[in-house]
């Protein structure tokens, strides 16, 4: 095993949070390795005025610590599950999956209503395609305006007034320690179904470095993969991205494993919804994306990509 193990990072207070609770895991493994961190500006902490789903979508926060794998500037990269693409580069693989967070996304308001408490054409921040058509198919007179930037900022901007509610993930909030029932609501996975891998770290690797692998496979959770893994098979046979209203959220029953999936238009005026149990993970992925295309997935899939 080296000596030094280099972990690659976003800047943000949430990713760097992440990378420590990582290193903290590793290093009761591995107490004679050091863990240096290197943070990493990637392109989709630059170009925080715009959508992600109009500047890039998936990808957009983990190409610039991919390539620094690639020329092995770093050893092993910190990435919410959420951000990976369906696809990775051939010579990278994901190196370990440890247990989940919290898969909801919480509304935050100034009271901590839901959202059927929310006063009327209430303004809701979000930057997500699929969290704005689950809201408006809850609620179609809510104005939904754009909301990017780090935790902190997208919470000073509800408290100055800016918007009435917000939308965050519940996981960035509680590995933060700033989760309180006072002003936020957890949604249930029935109001708004999480995205695929949400809650979940990716630890990326490159598949040809055996120590790092080896190291890595102490903080691997197999239950969380195998949900996760599940959803993200899903993913990669809808072929989704941030330009299309999708949720998956699988979990572990007796039957096997039970995958939940939707797919949205933008406006939240049809919503399909499909639900497969199975054992494996492919299959389970191929069954759900079937059940939704028979109920029209592809014309409205035609739809989003002629509204793009």
């Amino acid at each position: 095993m080296r000596k030094v193990i280099t972990v690659g990072t976003r800047r943000s207070q949430l990713a760097t949070t992440q990378t420590g609770h990582v290193i903290k895991a590793l290093q009761a493994n591995y107490p004679e390795v050091v863990f240096e961190v290197k943070e990493i500006v990637t392109k989709g902490d630059i170009r925080l005025e715009e959508s992600l789903s109009k500047i890039g979508g998936k990808g957009l926060f983990i190409k610039e610590i991919e390539w620094a794998l690639l020329n092995s500037d770093i050893d092993i990269a910190v990435h919410s599950m959420k951000d990976m693409p369906a696809e990775l580069p051939g010579e990278l693989t994901i190196g370990a999956i440890p247990i989940r967070e919290d898969a909801r996304d919480v509304l935050v308001s100034s009271d901590g209503r839901s959202v059927k408490e929310l006063k009327e054409n209430a303004v809701v921040g979000t930057s997500s395609l699929r969290r704005q058509a689950q809201l408006l198919a809850l609620r179609p007179d809510l104005e939904i305006k754009l909301l990017r930037g780090n935790v902190d900022s997208r919470l000073r901007k509800l408290r100055e007034g800016q918007y009435d509610a917000i939308i965050l993930a519940a996981a960035g909030l509680k590995r933060l320690g700033l989760f309180n029932e006072t002003e936020m609501y957890p949604l249930p996975i029935e109001e708004c179904l999480p995205a695929v891998g949400q809650g979940a770290l990716a630890i990326e690797c490159r598949s040809d470095d055996e120590d790092v692998r080896k190291l890595l496979a102490t903080i691997h959770d197999p239950e969380t993969a195998l949900t996760v893994l599940t959803e993200r098979a899903f993913l990669a046979e809808m072929e989704g991205s941030c330009h299309m209203p999708v949720g998956g959220y699988a979990t572990l029953e007796n039957q096997g494993i039970v995958l939940r999936s939707l797919l949205a238009s933008v406006d939240g005026q049809r919503v399909i919804h499909s639900q497969v149990i199975g054992e494996e993970s492919k299959t389970v992925g191929q069954s759900v994306k079937e059940k939704l295309f028979e109920q029209g997935a592809a014309a409205m899939i035609a739809d989003l990509n002629i509204e793009e």
